[in-house]
């Protein structure tokens, strides 16, 4: 019977899990991004986010409008980071903490007369990287044999200084035996071991692996640095495979092996080790299936199935609640201090709220303490996956009881089927307001309440189910009453409000003045005469509003909307006084005279005596409605309001001519009397 043995360090690390969790993210918020050279050297990762149009670039300048950069994993050379910062286009940098730590290292301890050793492939991106941040010369050396070649060319290289540094990835063992010939030769060379750690007990439990078990399997890509370093490793000890996916097992024959090891390289996802460990299990009969376990479990083959070994392997989640302090925040993630604590603590954005549209940089700043829940700690990493998110949704549902009378908040985030209702985020959770509980006025929109912050009760927990229901019309009817009882308490005639525009009616507009609604009636509207409400308001206009009556026994407002000082006749008292020459309109024509608008709201009377020095008949003789005219303010009564005016007054009195006139007998006076009289 075949026994297969998983490596517990097989799969993404620390670094690797972070740079695809950010890319993750950037592609489910839909951001448009393109990666500075692959993300990882992984071409399964890499199809999985070119299907979904994430494009690999191998310069800033390829890089399109709309587009966000992403560095890749391993970092870029300190002068295409330049060009980065400085083409001005949105850029996440995804470069592996311990390789920044590289690059900060030969940044403060190289200088431009000493020199740089670096243990690691010339070639590799990262190694590339390590260079350029390097003050004074550099050399590079992959194996024991190129260290002696260089040892021999180069004897004085710590004359005037030595450093010495790994590419995060490089043998330990080799890197061990390197640096004890380095202190031979060069007495003052300063020694700093870069190798990640976790690739260090990646790489001494495989070869743990290899001496125990008769054949290993390595899963990783074949461009991965760390996956070949495995193989070499296990290679030394037993036959050992390399295979990318689950495909390619069906060209290596495993059953003549009683027992297999199983690892896979930091640039590996999950569900390639899942399906790997899963195919190679098929190929097993059913009673040897029941043996798959994973290194150091002492689970029963009787009572754990294959699937549930699995779980395990992928579960490895903690419900453990930490404090951290912030100590750096970016747009992908939080860098956090564990309280009581030597480990490092991340919270991607994934993690940090149940809001997708939350901006951590604007939310969250240096020295702010948070509330945590551990995902997953990395012990071999130093590091801690951490999650807010799931910390509020634990706090929500302990805080959460249709007992609770206050009412609380929470966002919009969707309209449920076909109108049924809304779904609100409250602390992570998801809570259902039937359509019927969630307008406030027949004539709200669901579709329009998507997106905004709404106050809502909670009317039923179901925590079985983990089903929550809440009402937007209980907390705002409370809201009213609340509103209304602290009104009436106050209220005074004369008080001015600002107010909203509520609903229209043909004798008036209803405004709601802080939680209580007042009506203006159509009189109050305007000084002038309207037909409508909507001729001077609409719905949803903001206005100013005052106090002209109070019904406290039957809770009614009246209100009034017009100003005194804007009233036409205190206008006509206080700007035009008797005497004044106005530009008037001709609007009404009568056989007595000509009726002039003087100021808006205000008509004049000019009588037809007023019109002209000359004898007119009819008004209409010598004036239209839309003529404008000049007219002179002869009297105004107030409180009649009456206004009357004249043109003759403005104009000058014709000369009578006596030189021609001839004498009237008087016959002639009175004909003329008798025909005026008829």
């Amino acid at each position: 019977m075949q026994k297969i043995t998983l490596a517990k360090t097989a799969g993404f690390c620390f670094g690797v899990n972070r740079a695809v969790q950010m890319l993750e993210n950037m592609v489910e918020a839909g951001t448009c991004a393109c990666t500075l050279g692959p993300i990882i050297h992984n071409p399964q990762v890499i199809g999985h986010f070119e299907r979904h149009g994430v494009r690999v670039i191998e310069s800033p300048a390829e890089c399109d409008n709309g587009e966000t950069l992403v560095i890749r994993t391993h970092g870029v050379p300190k002068e295409t980071l330049a060009q980065v910062e400085q083409s001005g286009a949105p850029f996440c940098n995804a470069t592996c903490p311990f390789v920044t730590k590289i690059h900060k290292i030969v940044r403060e301890h190289s200088a431009k007369e000493n020199v740089t050793l670096i243990a690691g492939d010339k070639t590799h991106p990262e190694v590339i990287g390590i260079r350029s941040f390097c003050n004074g010369q550099s050399f590079v050396f992959n194996t024991y044999a190129e260290l002696l070649s260089l040892l021999e060319t180069y004897p004085d290289l710590d004359k005037n200084g030595l450093i010495v540094v790994a590419q995060t990835t490089f043998s330990t063992n080799s890197f061990k035996k390197c640096v004890k010939k380095i202190k031979m030769v060069y007495t003052n060379a300063v020694i700093f071991d870069t190798i990640c750690s976790a690739t260090e007990e990646r790489q001494a439990e495989a070869r743990r692996l290899s001496l125990e078990n008769d054949a290993m399997l390595i899963i990783g890509g074949r461009q991965s640095s760390n996956t070949a370093k495995l193989k070499a490793v296990c290679a030394e000890n037993c036959p050992t495979f390399l295979i990318e996916t689950a495909q390619e097992l069906n060209g290596i024959d495993l059953s003549r092996f009683p027992s297999v090891g199983v690892t896979a390289g930091a640039s590996t996802p999950d569900s390639i080790i899942k399906e790997v460990l899963k195919t190679m299990s098929e190929n097993l009969t059913q009673t040897q299936a029941e043996l798959v376990e994973k290194e150091e479990s002492a689970m029963s083959s009787e009572a754990t199935s294959f699937a549930d070994m699995l779980e395990e392997y992928i579960d490895t989640s903690s419900d453990q609640k930490v404090v951290g302090r912030v100590v750096a925040v970016t747009p992908s993630e939080i860098q956090v201090e564990i309280t009581g604590r030597k480990h490092t603590g991340y919270i991607s954005a994934a993690e940090y709220s149940s809001d997708p549209t939350a901006d951590m940089t604007a939310e969250v700043k240096i020295g702010d303490e948070l509330n945590l829940i551990i995902m997953k700690t990395n012990d071999m990493e130093g590091t801690v996956a951490l999650s807010k998110r799931r910390y509020d949704a634990i706090k929500a549902w302990d805080e959460l009881s249709e007992e609770n009378e206050e009412a609380v908040e929470g966002k919009v985030t969707g309209v449920v089927g076909d109108g049924k209702g809304l779904f609100v985020q409250y602390n992570g959770i998801r809570v259902f307001v039937p359509a019927s509980l969630s307008k406030i006025s027949r004539s709200d929109s669901l579709e329009e309440m998507v997106g905004k912050t709404v106050s809502f009760k909670i009317i039923e927990v179901d925590r079985r189910r983990k089903r929550v229901v809440g009402s937007i019309r209980a907390a705002y009817k409370d809201a009213r009453a609340a509103a209304e009882e602290a009104f009436w308490a106050q209220a005074e005639e004369g008080q001015t409000y600002t107010g909203t525009v509520r609903s229209l009616t043909s004798y008036g507009a209803f405004v709601d003045i802080g939680g209580v609604d007042g009506m203006v009636h159509i009189s109050e509207l305007s000084w002038s005469r309207i037909k409508h409400p909507s001729d001077v308001v609409k719905v949803g206009d903001t206005v100013e509003v005052y106090i002209k009556g109070l019904d406290r026994e039957n809770k009614k407002i009246s209100l009034g909307y017009k100003k005194i000082e804007d009233n036409p006749w205190e206008i006509l008292k206080r700007d035009y006084p008797i005497g004044s020459a106005v530009k008037a309109k001709i609007v009404g024509l009568t056989t007595f005279g000509a009726f002039a608008s003087v100021i808006p709201g205000i008509d004049g009377l000019i009588h037809i005596s007023e019109i002209s020095h000359s004898h007119i008949g009819n008004p209409a003789e010598v004036l239209k409605v839309g003529d404008e005219v000049d007219v002179k303010i002869l009297d105004v009564d107030f409180d009649k309001k009456r206004v009357s005016l004249s043109m003759k007054a403005l104009l000058d009195a014709p000369v009578a001519d006596t030189a021609d006139s001839e004498p009237v007998s008087i016959d002639e006076s009175a004909a003329a009397a008798e025909t005026t009289e008829e």
